[in-house]
């Protein structure tokens, strides 16, 4: 990753009168919830998984953390809010420009250059970096061969004991699942933003789920009454 890059991403999002919107000669470039994030259907939720990952993290100064969800007002407000810097990258848009390219999946053969360039411009950072990372729901998006080189690269820029946040659809075999904008309400409750629905690339179970992260030092699920499963993963 580009130096200049790298030295905005360590300045983060906040300056010292509060949350950057992005805006002014200098400031790191933000990219704005999409517009349909803003008028979809919301509904509220208890996340004890959002909560463990605040509960460890928050024991730490000068937190640093990747959200993968893209830019949102409300998460930008709350972390920044807590004194950590933040950085976003926005993989459900990486991923339907993959589509939109004709990028192949579902079981097809995909170039490794392609996979080597979605990492360098989405996860080109230096070894150790993240204290946290916002993963979301987005490993359900990608084809095999992206998604083993994503969890080998996030493993690689996050540092000894730092703390990842994934969702998973618990429905067996659905033809298509909700894709949500997560917006942090609090320490413990997320708003969820659906923006549309669409076929996953692939579904986990707790033992697929396991094995995803053996490289990892441990997994966590938490039960949920709906339709998501919360999976807290330490490095």
């Amino acid at each position: 990753m580009p130096m200049e890059r790298f030295k905005r991403w360590v300045r983060g999002l906040r300056s010292e009168k509060g949350p950057s919107t992005g805006e002014g000669a200098g400031a790191p470039p933000v990219r704005r919830e999409p517009e349909t994030a803003a008028t979809a259907p919301v509904y509220e939720r208890h996340s004890h998984g959002l909560e463990q990952f605040f509960a460890q993290i928050q024991q730490e100064a000068g937190v640093r953390l990747l959200d993968l969800g893209g830019v949102t007002q409300a998460n930008v407000a709350f972390i920044t809010g807590l004194g950590h810097k933040l950085y976003a990258e926005d993989f459900p848009r990486e991923l339907a420009r993959l589509a939109a390219g004709g990028v192949a999946g579902h079981g097809e053969e995909i170039d490794p250059a392609v996979v080597r360039d979605f990492l360098d411009r989405n996860l080109g950072f230096p070894e150790g970096c993240f204290d946290g990372v916002l993963l979301w729901d987005t490993l359900e998006f990608m084809p095999p061969p992206l998604l083993e080189a994503t969890v080998a690269r996030l493993r690689s820029i996050m540092k000894a004991g730092a703390y990842l946040l994934a969702f998973f659809h618990a429905a067996e075999r659905p033809a298509e699942v909700p894709v949500y904008c997560y917006r942090i309400a609090d320490a413990s409750t997320l708003h969820l933003a659906q923006l549309a629905a669409r076929r996953p690339e692939q579904l986990f179970n707790n033992r697929a789920i396991e094995r995803l992260f053996e490289e990892f030092e441990s997994v966590k699920f938490f039960l949920a009454r709906d339709h998501l499963r919360e999976v807290i993963v330490r490095r």
